[in-house]
């Protein structure tokens, strides 16, 4: 030991430190350097050489930046004999949690003869962040089996634990731990004990443990309320509300959220007016309110009315417009965010806005916003390249959603059913076969999802027998068929004109077949002009959807096409009769970063009569038996490219 600052004493520490017990002589040249400054060697002097020996450990951890080096690290702890060191221990098994290599931790846990509660607390709280719920409960048991008394720091962890794993019983164990160690009082073990019970819906156990706590600050208060409202007893937590002695903006809006979840929005509104204190969150809180119970126009208000706005508040309002369908105002709406320099946008938008270009075939933009999201920091976020490979697979882009998914570092399971789906939809039903077999080699388990694009894909193809196989194949994966996979097997007999097997199928469906099944029967009989299954088809279909023009219009070609013109004029009366419009077809447009949208005999332009004057004018000059582009004289160029320029001009302008 180092007892003074003696020039023996002090080299001959150092010399051991560099040349035997340093664990630095084991590294690359450059790997790690550590170096002491001149105070930090006349403090260092005063102590034992083991803590020496740590501190300089703990030094090499701190600056380390992979795992190949924390192994060279520990490596040498062992040579010096320092495996078992409650001081140097954990903040190895700290470091490999943050790594998310738990099963290397416990290794380094396990090695220890005697851990302590410290030890303990650093591993609980590693499995904690790594999800791993199970293992705390399990290496809690161990801890009580070789009597380790735990701190006040180990309960909220366990607790917390055997709340996500609704373990009930092991908590109520531990809380009885709690009670006969001491504990009670503790605030942190409180708060944990009322949310475990709120979580399993024992609301009752909870109050009591609240009524319990000698001292109840606002987040106790904060949790009990909370957990009413999770147990559905919102009269309770309104009631505990108007009795907390202070209330901060967290219970604020944790009030207020509860009436939000009950779909109360005016009680909410009249308690959000009363805060005295909002802030942004609160305000988000509102918003996401009004979104999710469908008031688009209190939303839109309400997000003009805000002092200030964060990247939540802006999501708000581009999901409420999604949940609506509306994309063309989420596009409109991410135009304006862009526009606020404060707010830069985060990966929930991103995958928001490229949906919406999905929807709406806006390519151009969905490629402005890949380099976008490359440029902000989104290279490698696997829900914005999931949500790139839909856009691009929507679009008709198929080679740029392959090399987007082959560009991606991990592949999820939504990654494989979007390409699968996006390949089949678009007639590469080969490829999505291929990437299917490529999947199930990859080991990813398949879900319900990827079965619909590859039966998509078979049908296509006209496989019936391979498609077959894939759906009974879903057993296999424990996947119960549901109506949409049967569907995609009528599609697949029906296409194929295979319409009494198509009919014997649904006939011999589990569950009621739906509109979209009989609706696709019905389409294929017009092509094999099958007009006994049509008429059973349109009988079902009046059944499901009575109001429905479609299918009548449907029945009346394929009577049509067999020249039974009488019974087609009845079906017109029909038609009529059910006093509802076909909705009428619409094409979509990208000019010039906006979409154009056009729908058949559409007069809602309010220069709908200039814009149909100009058509009339290309047309007629088009159907000019004199017309042709090579012999075109000015007067005819003049006039179209006028006529053009006019009719573009005012369609950008919609």
């Amino acid at each position: 030991m180092i007892d003074a600052l003696e020039p023996s004493a002090y080299n001959l520490a150092f010399k051991s430190l560099d040349k035997k017990a340093c664990p630095l002589r084991h590294f690359q040249p450059g790997c790690i350097k550590v170096q002491f400054s001149t105070i930090a060697l006349a403090t260092i002097a005063h102590k034992p050489s083991h803590i020496l020996l740590e501190e300089k450990f703990i030094s090499l951890l701190q600056s380390c930046k992979n795992t190949n080096h924390l192994r060279q690290i520990q490596a040498q702890v062992i040579t010096h004999g320092l495996q078992h060191s409650h001081y140097v221990v954990p903040k190895f098994i700290a470091q490999f949690a943050e790594w998310k290599n738990m099963k290397y931790a416990r290794q380094v846990f396990d090695q220890m003869l005697d851990p302590n509660d410290v030890t303990y607390n650093v591993m609980f709280k590693g499995y904690l962040q790594n999800g791993q719920h199970k293992e705390v409960v399990s290496l809690f048991r161990k801890m009580m089996e070789f009597d380790v008394m735990p701190s006040c720091y180990t309960f909220p962890m366990v607790l917390k634990s055997c709340g996500k794993l609704s373990a009930l019983c092991e908590g109520a164990q531990v809380h009885s731990f709690v009670f006969k160690n001491g504990f009670k009082a503790n605030k942190f073990v409180g708060n944990t004990l009322i949310e475990m019970y709120s979580g399993a819906g024992e609301s009752r156990l909870a109050y009591k443990v609240f009524g319990e706590m000698p001292l109840r600050n606002i987040v106790a208060w904060t949790s009990m309320i909370n957990g009413f409202i999770s147990c559905g007893y919102m009269e309770a937590a309104r009631n505990l509300f108007d009795l907390a002695p202070e209330r901060d903006v967290v219970l604020w809006n944790t009030v207020v959220s509860g009436y939000i979840e009950i779909g109360d929005m005016e009680t909410a509104r009249k308690l959000f007016d009363e805060m005295p204190l909002k802030d942004v969150m609160s305000w988000n809180t509102m918003l996401s309110g009004y979104a999710s119970n469908g008031d688009l126009e209190a939303c839109e208000k309400l997000f003009k009315e805000m002092p200030r706005r964060n990247v939540f508040s802006w999501n708000g309002l581009i999901g409420a417009y999604a949940g609506h369908a509306l994309f063309f105002e989420v596009l409109t709406t991410f135009k304006q965010m862009l526009s606020d320099f404060e707010v830069l946008p985060n990966d929930a938008t991103l995958v928001t806005v490229l949906s919406a270009c999905a929807r709406l075939g806006a390519l151009d933009l969905g490629k402005w916003l890949h380099v976008y999201a490359q440029s902000i920091g989104y290279k490698g976020n696997i829900f914005v390249e999931n949500a790139l490979v839909d856009m691009y697979a929507k679009c008709g882009e198929i080679e740029n959603a392959v090399n987007v998914f082959r560009s991606m570092v991990k592949n999820d399971l939504v990654s494989w059913n979007t390409i699968i789906g996006g390949l089949a939809v678009h007639g590469h039903a080969s490829d999505a076969l291929d990437f299917f077999d490529e999947m199930i080699k990859a080991g990813v388990k398949p879900d319900a999802v990827t079965f619909i694009g590859v039966l998509c894909a078979c049908t296509h193809m006209g496989l019936v027998d391979r498609g077959l196989a894939y759906f009974h194949s879903m057993a296999d994966y424990s996947i119960s068929p549901q109506i949409e996979h049967y569907g995609c097997v009528v599609d697949l007999y029906a296409r194929a004109g295979c319409l009494d097997e198509a009919l014997n199928f649904v006939k011999t469906m589990p569950m009621k077949a739906d509109a979209v099944v009989w609706a696709c029967l019905l389409g294929a009989c017009r092509i094999y002009k099958n007009v006994e299954i049509a008429e059973l088809a349109l009988e079902k279909l009046i059944e499901l959807e009575p109001g429905n023009p479609a299918n009548y219009l449907m029945l009346s070609n394929i009577y049509g096409d067999a020249g039974r013109w009488e019974i087609v004029s009845k079906l017109k009366v029909a038609m009529r009769d059910t006093r509802f419009r076909k909705t009428p077809g619409c094409s979509l447009i990208e000019v010039h970063d906006k979409i154009v949208e056009f729908y058949s005999l559409d007069e809602r332009h309010p220069e709908a009569e200039e814009v149909y004057a100009c058509l009339r004018s290309l047309t007629k000059l088009i159907r000019a038996t004199s017309f042709s582009p090579e012999a075109m004289n000015p007067e005819q160029e003049v006039a179209i490219n006028s006529s053009a320029l006019f009719f573009a001009k005012h369609c950008i302008a919609r």
